[in-house]
């Protein structure tokens, strides 16, 4: 059963604010109260199940600043201010930044609670469709290539989450080995049509002079009774068609897969009339400047293009990524995780990872079996010169500090003991950005 919401009270004049408790508990709202800013935030999290009613005027941390605070926690938790006629300008102010409204002193017991309840009705809004949000969106982060909190791959997740939710056509490009395959089925899981089929065709294995069978299907075999056998867009009408490797289809082929699309419509094999023909289409790609996205197919996919990054531009998430890979491969091997040395994540730290995902995950099973560092081993690629380890390890020192720190530059330092001169030329050195790791 859903909890009900509840309205958390905040005011610095005690007999106000029990009246006003009082007044919200015969309404039949569930009322908490604080005498300060600053209770009131302890315990408070991003999915809080109710709204903030805040006074403005209050001694050490104020309404302002209080809804500037929830603000940065959540931007759809409500929070309604109550204002003296003097503080109207502030509030109106903070309604442009983002607050749910603000009700000037005194105001009637209908007012507050009508206001209250409009406040409620949204949150419960919120946190419903959060909710129905939240396995899709898990199922598609629990996979390796959508994990980590570089901006690559968080812009990514962006991306990927607006086309699941247009359900629009798309095409997925990025180095082998990134994972554009798994970006594909997550916009699946993540869109309306995912209780419908996934169809996925490798464009590389088709054969030309078979294709039309191949999307039309194939009537029932004379007297030998066999059923008819379906075709890709029967099977794929009203879900999504995953073309992989679209590069390797044959323009002609293209040419006459757009053309079935385009029309709406299509005649499967021993069909009296043609069927409607309902898709959306995903489709990956590992080539970039070599691809023309004004021709054919390409064009009507460019409309939505997701770019998959290599792993070199997300170096931060590598430590997670083979520590993820590392006790997949444990638990696939029945062996037990072997330690990670201040060594190793030096080289996989300086490493330019050429393989993608595909040889990180290469790298954690040779771990896994006991392939240590050494002469013929599957980490002979991992033996940059002794300055890049240095530099490699410092940057992803620097890069924990930041992320434990929220992005707080100033928290960074004190974690890692460097003055400030000293912090901010290491981040100049490395290209590393406080900004990257806040929120």
């Amino acid at each position: 059963m859903t909890p009900p919401l509840r309205v958390r009270l905040v005011d610095d004049d005690d007999d106000l604010r029990a009246a006003q408790r009082q007044t919200l508990t015969l309404a039949g709202l569930e009322v908490e109260d604080f005498a300060a800013a600053a209770p009131a935030l302890a315990g408070l999290e991003a999915d809080f199940p109710g709204v903030v009613l805040t006074d403005v005027r209050m001694p050490g941390m104020d309404g302002i600043q209080l809804f500037r605070r929830l603000n940065a926690l959540d931007p759809d938790l409500p929070v309604i201010l109550l204002t003296g006629h003097g503080d109207v300008q502030m509030a109106v102010s903070a309604l442009q930044d983002g607050a749910y409204d603000f009700l000037t002193k005194p105001v009637s017991a209908d007012r507050l609670i009508a206001a209250l309840r409009r406040a409620l009705a949204t949150r419960a809004l919120v946190l419903e469709n959060r909710r129905l949000r939240q396995p899709s969106q898990d199922a598609a982060l629990a996979h390796p290539p959508l994990m980590g909190d570089s901006p690559a791959i968080m812009h990514l997740r962006e991306m990927l989450h607006r086309v699941a939710e247009a359900g629009s056509d798309a095409l997925i490009r990025g180095p082998e080995g990134a994972g554009k395959s798994v970006v594909a089925r997550a916009i699946y899981h993540q869109g309306p049509r995912r209780s419908r089929t996934l169809v996925t065709l490798d464009c590389a294995s088709v054969d030309a002079s078979a294709f039309e069978v191949l999307l039309t299907g194939q009537e029932a075999a004379g007297a030998s009774r066999l059923p008819r056998k379906a075709g890709l867009l029967e099977r794929a009408h009203r879900g999504i068609l995953c073309l992989e490797g679209l590069d390797a289809l044959p323009r002609p082929l293209q040419a006459r897969l757009l053309a079935l699309v385009e029309a709406g419509e299509f005649w499967p094999a021993g069909a009296a009339a043609p069927r409607p023909l309902d898709l959306q289409i995903l489709a990956t790609t590992a080539a970039t400047s070599s691809v023309d996205l004004h021709q054919g197919l390409f064009y009507r996919l460019s409309r939505a293009v997701l770019e998959v990054p290599p792993l070199s531009a997300r170096q931060g998430d590598v430590p997670a990524l083979f520590r993820h890979f590392l006790q997949s491969a444990a638990d696939r091997l029945s062996r037990s995780v072997p330690p990670l040395t201040d060594l190793l994540m030096a080289r996989l730290a300086a490493h330019s990872w050429p393989g993608n995902l595909r040889e990180l995950q290469g790298l954690a099973e040779a771990h896994v079996l006991g392939l240590a560092p050494g002469a013929n081993d599957a980490t002979e690629g991992l033996r940059p010169p002794l300055p890049d380890l240095v530099a490699a390890y410092e940057a992803g020192l620097i890069r924990d500090a930041l992320r434990e720190a929220g992005g707080n530059a100033t928290e960074a330092m004190a974690m890692l003991g460097l003055p400030r001169k000293t912090f901010y030329d290491k981040l100049s050195r490395h290209g590393i950005r406080p900004a990257d790791f806040r929120g």
